[in-house]
């Protein structure tokens, strides 16, 4: 039986909780008598209620976030019902701001806003030392990083074996975007780097190959950057795989260098662009150097085999849906692996809510807080770049359509026209975002391309039929039944290493 559970849900099994195992790590003596419960957003509640209290425990520490803050208030309050003695503790970016009102917080005993690493052990000791604090809102203290103790150990040969491991060299972020928690985040702190490459070796001996750096700019402090580049380098095989998030007009010639020595697929970037028009950039507080950008992307896809994730964001203040066509225009010419294309979300604490009256920013009250319109974009206009967002997923993004890609877009058109006009095809064929079957999709998109005067039919159906064999299927489907086709040549499709998570996930809350 255990003192003390630590306990959340993350997104998916393959998410293993980070802030959880900082937060082990930094327990001391109370480690031997803590467990750490991880489960997931689709298991059954009552199953997970049963595996805390089947530890007996008197703390309970859970990570809420905005993708499991809904289902972690149901688990809290079962908890409370069956064992309303119990301590829950709560911690995560979902509570760690504006959280007066909130359902969650008024059923816990405890919540601790911020980097909980060391506030929590704290919290713990008071409580089983039958001193707890009177206030139910404990503000955590920043700490440095040399003041943690690192929780690679903490990773098991299950966790090396399946799940993504999360590594950081530095915590917070020297810039101001309005709509990211990380600009709340000022200044920067590095960790012990000498240490650091310590850990990152003990974990490369016992067999750890994919390593996530959740570090906001990792190529902030070309120093560190060039030393953990290089660190991985000289222990380069076959299967490793590093993915780092990347400010995008910054990638001096010192780091091109040892980032060109990598081999394919070695490395992924995350390349947040947001917008490109600088009057959005402005009114967020966001400095980016266009031209500088659009340098580092050509010299990546160029001269390296970094794979590349480039985001942007729908329903900014100041954009216009002419602007954001024009900006996906831009960002696809530059030939990133993979363009994300999100929906603004009203993340708790952050200054976007500054343009709410100006812009006539309204979102969703419930979680995850998206966009429903502004000013510049009405309900109808941001519900079409939703179902946007959705089938460029489907289909660009996807590695299924790497052949058919070339033919729905048109290098003398504009693409972001060409996949909407798609899009809404699609839609209008089958009306829903979620769940779509692969064959149908094959076939939406191929009905579609018939309808192109300028295409021919055989070489349509030659390059549906090449991306839905390359997918592992062999017998053909219905709708290319008429055509003489060429038997599958095996390909490689082009798609990320390792699944991005939720950007929350980088919040080392409990």
């Amino acid at each position: 039986m255990s003192k003390i559970v630590l306990a959340t849900l993350n997104a998916r099994y393959i998410h293993a909780s980070f802030g959880l195992r900082y937060l082990l790590a930094n327990l001391g003596e109370l480690q031997r008598q803590t467990r750490l419960l991880e489960f997931t957003i689709n298991d059954n509640t009552i199953d997970i209620l049963a595996a805390i209290l089947a530890e007996d425990p008197q703390i309970v520490g859970l990570g809420v976030y905005i993708w499991n803050v809904e289902p972690t208030y149901k688990l809290v309050c079962d908890l409370k019902r069956v064992r309303p003695d119990l301590i829950v503790v709560l911690g995560g970016p979902e509570v760690s701001y504006e959280a007066s009102g909130q359902p969650i917080v008024s059923l816990a005993d405890y919540v601790i806003a911020g980097e909980a690493d060391l506030a929590f052990e704290q919290l713990c000791r008071q409580i089983l030392n039958e001193k707890p604090p009177l206030q139910k809102m404990i503000q955590a203290a920043v700490p440095l990083m040399d003041q943690l103790q690192m929780p690679y150990e903490l990773y098991d040969d299950e966790d090396l074996a399946n799940r993504v491991l999360y590594v950081e060299v530095s915590r917070g972020c020297p810039f101001t975007c309005e709509f990211c928690l990380s600009s709340l985040e000022i200044p920067v702190r590095l960790a012990n780097l000498e240490l650091f490459l310590q850990a990152m070796q003990r974990l490369y001996d016992r067999g750890a190959r994919k390593f996530k750096f959740v570090d906001r700019t990792f190529n902030l402090n070309l120093r560190v950057s060039r030393a953990i580049l290089q660190f991985f380098l000289d222990r380069y095989e076959p299967g490793l795989f590093l993915h780092f998030e990347m400010i995008p007009d910054r990638l001096p010639e010192s780091l091109r260098e040892l980032i060109g020595q990598f081999p394919d697929g070695a490395l992924q970037f995350e390349i947040g662009i947001q917008s490109f028009d600088p009057q959005v950039g402005e009114l967020i507080s966001r400095k980016q150097d266009n031209a500088k950008l659009e340098d580092n992307f050509n010299y990546l896809r160029n001269n390296t085999g970094v794979h590349i994730h480039a985001d942007l964001i729908v329903g900014l203040p100041g954009e216009t849906l002419e602007s954001f066509a024009s900006g996906f225009d831009r960002l696809y010419a530059l030939r990133p692996q993979e363009i994300q294309v999100g929906i603004l979300k009203r993340l708790r604490g952050t200054p976007i809510t500054r343009h709410d009256d100006t812009w006539q920013m309204i979102y969703s009250p419930h979680p995850p807080y998206e966009i429903l319109s502004n000013r510049l974009l009405n309900f109808h206009q941001i519900q079409r770049l939703r179902r946007f967002a959705r089938y460029w997923d489907l289909i660009g993004n996807s590695g299924n359509f790497t052949q058919t890609l070339n033919l729905i877009c048109n290098p003398r058109e504009s693409a972001f026209e060409q996949i909407d006009r798609l899009s809404e095809f699609l839609y209008q064929r089958n009306p829903k975002l979620h769940g779509v079957a692969m064959d149908q999709l094959f076939e939406g998109v191929f009905e579609f391309l018939l309808r192109q005067k300028q295409l021919d039919r055989s070489e349509i159906a030659e390059s549906i039929w090449a991306d839905y064999g390359a997918g592992g299927k062999r017998r053909r489907p219905s709708f290319l039944s008429d055509f003489e086709l060429p038997p599958i040549q095996p390909t490689s499709k082009i798609k990320p290493a390792q699944e991005l998570p939720p950007r929350q996930q980088r919040h080392l809350t409990p």
